[in-house]
């Protein structure tokens, strides 16, 4: 069968001024796709138009449960929250993108622009924890999508998650690229003197043009490696996530990345090659071609040699940190960036012993 011929009136995704995105392709499991078709109306119109920006939407989440469990053996930890589905910071790169498939949406657009959320959070936190059979160990929030996203500000809905934890001394590390992390710092500051808790700061580069590409919503670099000082100022302990490290894009900054975050007060670092499962190759590559034209060859080729000539590998143990000698020198540097500023790898290293377990009746309760 011979390849469908190019169609000139298929109208072309076109970039928005602050989301990551470029198109917003159905998502994988939806039996029709869609595309923008040019019926004559307007043509002539497109190179002057101002793109159509698309609204933040906040729906419903309707699950019945915050926590998530994992038995993955590539992160210290088995179980997570993330406040909300969907992701307003738009990173071209997020890994979390293919889960709004699952909704019936795309991976594209709609994954920073139709989000999610659990408003009574706070009471299904508070349930499962009163579970008779439930054993603390630390939760992570932030795993899949940012707790701090813009929408958060309103909400606040990770504060009450926060609250909720820290009411029953229960062990939790936050993960963020957002300097609205310091707005909690009266209730992490408190846990973290207790070994209870602690925050990873994602600074995936120092270069403001590449990460407002990449990451359009999320804090500049200068505003995360603050958000760094100031919780460590207040006695919280910080790991620097360089994270996902781009061959091509952002690996000649490491050196620099690991002194910056130790300069702010971080005490320990860590990295994650990039990850391109399901819709995010087509995504990330679309990305390339519309911001950095002349490097997409070689960023690509450069990706495949990380992942024995594939765009990814799911495998656990290699799809974090990749294979073959570009992986290996990217792990070498890190390895000798560390040692010289006397940092060590992420650890999750947290206290369980004093959870107070609630009741029905929102009393505490020791274990």
């Amino acid at each position: 069968m011979d390849p469908p011929s190019f169609d000139p009136n298929i109208l072309p995704a076109r970039k928005q001024k602050g989301r990551g995105a470029i198109s917003n392709s159905d998502g994988r499991y939806e039996k029709f796709s869609h595309q923008a078709y040019d019926d004559g109306w307007i043509s002539g119109l497109m190179e002057d138009a101002d793109t159509p920006r698309t609204k933040t939407t906040l729906g419903i989440d309707g699950a019945r449960s915050v926590i998530t469990r994992n038995q993955s053996p590539d992160v210290p930890f088995d179980r997570s929250i993330n406040p909300y589905r969907g992701c307003e910071h738009g990173c071209i790169y997020c890994f979390a993108r293919p889960t709004h498939a699952w909704l019936g949406l795309s991976p594209g657009l709609d994954f920073e622009t139709k989000l999610f959320w659990k408003p009574d959070a706070q009471e299904l936190l508070r349930k499962q924890l009163a579970g008779r059979s439930y054993q603390p160990a630390p939760i992570v929030i932030g795993t899949n999508t940012d707790p701090y996203q813009p929408v958060d500000r309103d909400k606040q809905l990770t504060r009450s998650l926060i609250k909720v934890l820290s009411d029953c001394q229960h062990p939790f590390s936050i993960i963020t690229k957002s300097a609205l992390v310091t707005r909690d710092i009266d209730l992490i500051a408190p846990m973290a003197l207790k070994n209870r808790a602690s925050v990873a700061v994602s600074v995936t580069s120092l270069d403001h043009r590449l990460s407002n590409l990449l990451e359009p919503r999320a804090s500049a670099p200068h505003r995360r490696l603050d958000a760094i000082r100031k919780l460590s100022d207040a006695g919280i302990a910080v790991t620097a996530l360089c994270a996902p490290i781009i061959p091509g894009l952002n690996d000649m900054e490491i050196e620099n990345l690991v002194a910056a975050v130790h300069d702010a007060g971080a005490t320990s670092v860590s990295h994650i090659v990039l990850r391109l499962p399901l819709e995010i190759a087509d995504l990330f590559e679309e990305w390339l071609e519309t911001n950095y034209p002349d490097r997409k060859a070689k960023v690509i080729s450069l990706i495949k040699q990380m992942r024995g000539g594939a765009i990814y590998q799911s495998e656990f143990g290699t799809r974090m940190r990749g294979t073959g000698p570009i992986a290996d020198l990217i792990a070498r540097r890190f390895d000798a960036a560390r040692k010289k500023h006397g940092m060590t790898g992420r650890s999750l290293n947290l206290d369980s012993s004093g959870f107070i377990r609630p009741n029905a009746n929102g009393q505490m309760q020791l274990l």
